[in-house]
């Protein structure tokens, strides 16, 4: 299994275990809707043994709803609009740029130029995207957009792939 990381915040943000598509700049790990019920213990399996005469008291049982790649890694929802995306996209991909430049230079007029052309693309969609930092919440980390396919019910999160150490377990 390989863990991506965040090179910034050093959060695991996804896993392979998830269909991963790669575009110019983009991991694109795409998600599904699923409800985990935490609680929800069945006694009899562990030995238990429920008196007639006792009232079954049962166990708490809560729920959390969500997307898995989002609940299994632990991501944070933050909210974004133009006027707080931009300079802070801004940063991220300086620092993007800057790691670019020590460890793969050939690399860095690519990753600009492609990463500019998708940030543009974003910018009139940011109200419809949500978005996710990794579990330490460090405002200058990665942050996943999550959007949706086109038949609107398949979500996936964009990961930029620069921004990302692959680490195998």
């Amino acid at each position: 299994m390989i863990i991506y990381k965040d090179i910034i915040s050093n959060d695991e943000l996804f896993t392979d275990v998830y269909p991963i598509t790669e575009t110019a700049i983009f991991y694109e790990v795409q998600g599904k809707h699923i409800t985990i019920v935490n609680g929800d213990i069945d006694g009899s399996l562990i030995g238990a043994n429920a008196s007639a005469e006792e009232q079954d008291e049962g166990t708490d049982k809560s729920s959390v709803s969500g997307i898995n790649v989002v609940l299994h890694n632990k991501l944070v929802e933050t909210s974004y609009d133009k006027k707080s995306y931009i300079p802070y996209i801004k940063e991220y991909l300086k620092k993007i740029r800057e790691k670019l430049e020590i460890d793969n230079p050939e690399r860095v007029d690519k990753f600009m130029a492609d990463a500019s052309a998708e940030v543009k693309k974003l910018i009139p969609e940011l109200k419809n995207l949500q978005f996710f930092t990794g579990e330490s919440m460090n405002p200058e980390g990665m942050v996943a957009i999550l959007d949706y396919r086109e038949d609107q019910v398949t979500p996936y999160l964009r990961f930029f792939k620069d921004g990302l150490l692959e680490e195998k377990c």
